[in-house]
């Protein structure tokens, strides 16, 4: 069985879905957003343990089983083979659940269970479980992991001292950017908001007392042939160039989406730089991430950063890269070895009934 954790309207989930039906492979599609206003997950264990416990929970003296609430059948979680944590809605209580005290309550204990249960689960994660994910998502960790593999990086500061700022500026020669420290969407005054890329002029100076308040990324601008967003599958790496050079509104940062005017295309990455890519995501404890690069006019290829669980959805659109199909394969893989495993060894425990019997 596979378990994909996601919003049901979620778009990438439906493109998956299709070569998952492809292969035949059993699939639970349920949003963490509607526990525990109406799903229901019960863990029980019986006191009981059969067999040496070797750090990885196989369902043995215990059982955890989801009640999606939405008519399906229950699943018993040791049944579940890779588990995908796309884009879970968090924890929501019951609507009659009105006080705001009680409800930061209740989504704390939802999710203290849902950790839990999903230690538990004996499958593999994409991207990763929970932990591995958020320590991945840090751009000061996964900066370190790409140094280490012998990336090209500008310098770059993460900081909130404003004696910082000018020293930077000038190392740059007068060509800084900064960057929000954790580049998710954000809420300010109940509106969404999403920081982007910020070229830095003098006038920016003049207030970096700001600076102390909150921390940020200080990098040199990086000369742009094209930008890149790198998605790595298991082991399959596909790039896709974005044109973003082409757009006054996109230049600095190809997020604003200027679609008008931006190409993107599929590119053939150098060797060493594709293997190092997967090998970012693999030391990260990955098993998918969406990498940033630019190519430089110089052909240099720099990494800017790594996104656990980054978009992929507009490569495949824009490109035809088949990475909706890579992760199916990923995900199928896992339900089909188990498959495999069981049926052989039914096989061997059948042949030595046999040979018992003959005896």
């Amino acid at each position: 069985m596979i378990l994909i954790l996601s919003d049901r309207e979620d778009e990438a989930v439906e493109m998956v879905l299709a070569g998952l039906r492809r292969r035949g492979a059993p699939v639970t599609w349920w949003d963490p957003g509607d526990f525990p206003a109406r799903g229901r997950l019960t863990v029980t264990f019986d006191g009981t343990f059969d067999g040496t416990f070797d750090g990885a929970f196989d369902g043995r003296g215990h059982r955890a089983v989801l009640d999606p609430g939405t008519g399906e059948t229950p699943l018993d979680l040791a049944e579940v083979r890779a588990v995908w944590r796309r884009r879970p809605n968090p924890p929501t209580p019951a609507a009659t659940v009105t006080d705001p005290s009680h409800r930061r309550h209740a989504v704390g204990q939802a999710r203290f269970l849902l950790d839990g249960a999903w230690e538990l689960t004996p499958a593999r994660w994409m991207p990763a479980r929970g932990e591995t994910e958020r320590r991945a998502h840090n751009k000061i960790v996964h900066m370190a992991h790409a140094t280490a593999l012998g990336f090209q990086v500008p310098e770059t500061v993460y900081t909130n001292d404003p004696f910082e700022l000018v020293p930077v500026y000038e190392r740059a020669g007068g060509r800084l950017v900064a960057k929000q420290i954790d580049s998710g969407e954000f809420s300010l005054d109940g509106a969404d908001h999403r920081a982007y890329t910020t070229v830095l002029t003098r006038r920016h100076l003049t207030s970096r007392h700001r600076l102390g308040h909150e921390p940020v990324i200080l990098q040199p601008y990086v000369p742009k042939a094209v930008e890149l967003r790198v998605i790595v599958v298991g082991e399959r790496v596909f790039a896709a160039e974005i044109d973003s050079q082409a757009s006054r509104t996109a230049r600095d940062d190809w997020r604003h989406y200027d679609d008008d005017r931006v190409r993107y295309a599929a590119h053939r990455l150098p060797g060493e730089t594709e293997r190092r890519c997967a090998a970012l995501v693999a030391s990260l404890g990955l098993s998918y991430g969406a990498i940033d690069l630019i190519l430089t006019p110089e052909g240099e290829y720099v990494f800017l950063e790594i996104n656990p669980n980054g978009a992929w959805g507009f490569v495949e659109q824009r490109t035809g890269l088949p990475v909706a199909d890579a992760i199916a394969d990923w995900l199928a893989t896992a339900e089909a070895t188990e498959t495999v495993t069981a049926a052989a060894a039914a096989t061997v425990t059948a042949a030595v009934a046999e040979t018992g019997a003959g005896r």
